[in-house]
């Protein structure tokens, strides 16, 4: 397995904190962005419903002039809560809402699976490994003033990660039905997206993937359109 090594350059730079300024996303990524943006009004009605608990959390903490952190877990913290988390992210960024940070976790800890790392640079996001071991950590870069997202199977609830009042964003059931507990939660809402995971070795395999990865994205499109027409609504009024 052939992994690209981030330069000492690339770590300085993305190990900076950016200021308050206007997101510059990367080239490879905005046309991608415009496009999820775009179709926040495809995601299906029952799904909607899921979401909207969660724009709900990140609007009371907003109101409150609180961090809005959020942890995305699925068992093996492998494949959807990655992909879940950068996502989410982005989508924060993308309609600039402050304060919101975003995390990924299992109950077990593995790797993070090249096929989501794949994924992600199919959907022009910038990824590289910083190690070769059983477990890397790849730095995922969307935007260039805003720093990477370290991307590595963890449980949820490891050092780094948020350990109260943060919102416990479920990705599978299984992990749910598993978990009745997510110590130090606010919330937990139970998305369960489908494991891409079935397709492993297969013709499907990209496919599977990619689709796996616009359903999240769209999703977090969603949820933070959500947010930001309510929040800046409640300041207009103010």
């Amino acid at each position: 397995m052939v992994l690209r090594l981030v330069t000492v350059g690339f770590l300085l730079l993305m190990s900076t904190t950016h200021a308050d300024d206007e997101l510059q996303l990367l080239e490879s990524v905005a046309p991608i962005v415009e496009k999820y943006a775009a179709s926040v009004g495809d995601v299906p009605v029952e799904r909607r419903e899921v979401l909207d608990r969660a724009a709900q959390f990140v609007l009371s903490k907003l109101r409150a002039g609180k961090e809005v952190p959020i942890t995305f877990i699925c068992t093996h913290n492998s494949r959807r809560s990655h992909l879940a988390q950068v996502w989410a992210q982005v989508a924060a960024e993308h309609y600039g809402l402050p304060g919101v940070t975003t995390f990924s976790g299992g109950t077990e800890t593995t790797a993070c699976n090249l096929r989501t790392i794949r994924a992600m640079r199919r959907a022009g996001l910038q990824v590289v490994a910083t190690n070769l071991s059983d477990n890397p950590t790849y730095l995922v870069q969307y935007a260039e003033n805003r720093p990477a997202i370290k991307a590595f199977s963890k449980v949820y609830d490891t050092k780094g990660n948020p350990q109260e009042e943060y919102a416990a964003m479920m990705c599978c059931a299984d992990v749910d039905q598993k978990c009745p507990i997510v110590h130090g939660s606010s919330t937990r809402i139970p998305l369960h997206y489908l494991d891409p995971k079935a397709s492993d070795g297969t013709p499907e395999e990209s496919t599977t993937y990619d689709q796996r990865s616009a359903q999240i994205a769209k999703e977090m499109f969603y949820l933070f359109s959500r947010v930001a027409s309510e929040w800046k609504d409640s300041i207009t009024t103010r």
